[in-house]
């Protein structure tokens, strides 16, 4: 009778690092360095009182919102760092750090596509190739879907653990399916961007936008700034997505995810540049059209409801005194209805 042979994981049991236990057999492969934890962690921080200071003073809610969601998580993924810097070992702050640094561009990415909205309204909607309003209607679903997959991915990957190599590895083709997706979403993006930018900058040579407020938009210090920030964050993040893919692409613990430094410049550093960008040359700040067309937005659909309610209304006056004389009955001169009524 064949003997049945049981592969045993010899570090499944391991909670420390020791000479039974060597750092080189976690998924890192080393001991995250304690001073990158504090930095990256203090400077997300500052990032994110300052974007809600910024987002409540300027009322920018959904902007705040989005990029508050992804600053906490980042946050939150570099206290986990810190753990793990005294032991590689630590399971829960494993799952902290994966699932919070994996997930925390993907909130980040939505402050970048709402700002596309904004700019087509106050330059020229016209000139755009989708109806400006579709641009959160079209992205947001779309990154919603990238997080969910992400977050599938990194629940799975975290459940798994050290222990079971085969759930590790569908957790980790589920993330990087919605990192390749992410990136997928964001080229669109830039593409439809760049060329709204290119179509923009032709029309603003032509007589026509001479005297239009799109053009003093478009001349002022101030926007050029913004512009240039937001494109240089979403850079910034797409990079990070492509880095991304290439680090899961070899599996869990391979050489590309052991290599500290390589981590700390091509994710750490571009989403800390990119979430700086973001608050520091903040739309409620430097692009202030942002919250005025929100306003305005909200202000034209109450007048809207308010129109279509006095119509209603009236409407609903004119049948009432219409149904007040029956259908059968017509007018009659006043000799012959005061005939009829002797």
């Amino acid at each position: 009778m064949a003997a049945n042979h049981t592969i045993v994981d010899p570090y499944k049991n391991c909670v420390q690092v020791s000479d039974a236990c060597p750092v080189k057999y976690t998924v890192l492969g080393y001991f995250p360095n304690r001073g990158s934890g504090y930095f990256f962690t203090i400077m997300f921080g500052f990032c994110l009182i300052g974007t809600v200071f910024l987002g409540i003073k300027k009322r920018t809610w959904t902007f705040m919102a989005a990029l508050t969601c992804g600053l906490i998580l980042e946050t939150a993924g570099y206290i986990g760092r810190i753990l793990l810097s005294s032991n590689p070992w630590n399971q829960g702050a494993f799952e902290l750090q994966i699932c919070a640094i994996i997930l925390g561009p993907t909130f980040i990415c939505v402050s970048i596509y709402l700002t596309l909205k904004h700019v087509a309204l106050a330059l020229n909607p016209s000139l755009s190739r989708i109806p400006a309003a579709w641009y959160p209607r079209i992205f947001l679903p779309a990154d919603v879907s990238c997080l969910i997959v992400q977050a599938i991915g990194g629940g799975i990957a975290a459940a798994a653990g050290h222990t079971k190599p085969k759930l590790q590895k569908t957790g980790n083709q589920a993330i990087i399916a919605g990192v390749a997706l992410q990136v997928v979403v964001l080229a669109f993006f830039g593409a439809l961007g760049l060329d709204y930018l290119v179509r923009v900058a032709r029309w603003m040579r032509k007589p026509e936008a001479q005297g239009s407020d799109g053009l003093q938009v478009w001349r002022t210090r101030n926007f050029r700034i913004f512009l240039a920030a937001m494109c240089s964050a979403y850079m910034a993040i797409f990079i990070r997505c492509i880095y991304r893919i290439a680090e899961m692409a070899g599996g869990w613990g391979n050489h590309i995810m052991q290599d500290q430094p390589s981590f700390l410049v091509l994710d750490s550093s571009l989403v800390l540049v990119g979430s700086a960008l973001l608050t520091i040359f903040h739309p409620g700040i430097f692009f202030p059209q942002m919250r005025h067309n929100a306003v305005t937005r909200r202000q034209e659909r109450a007048s809207e409801k308010e129109s279509a309610k006095r119509d209603a209304a009236s409407a609903g006056g004119n049948e009432t005194d219409e149904t007040r004389i029956p259908p059968s009955t017509s007018l009659s001169p006043p000799e012959t209805a005061s005939k009829e009524q002797v």
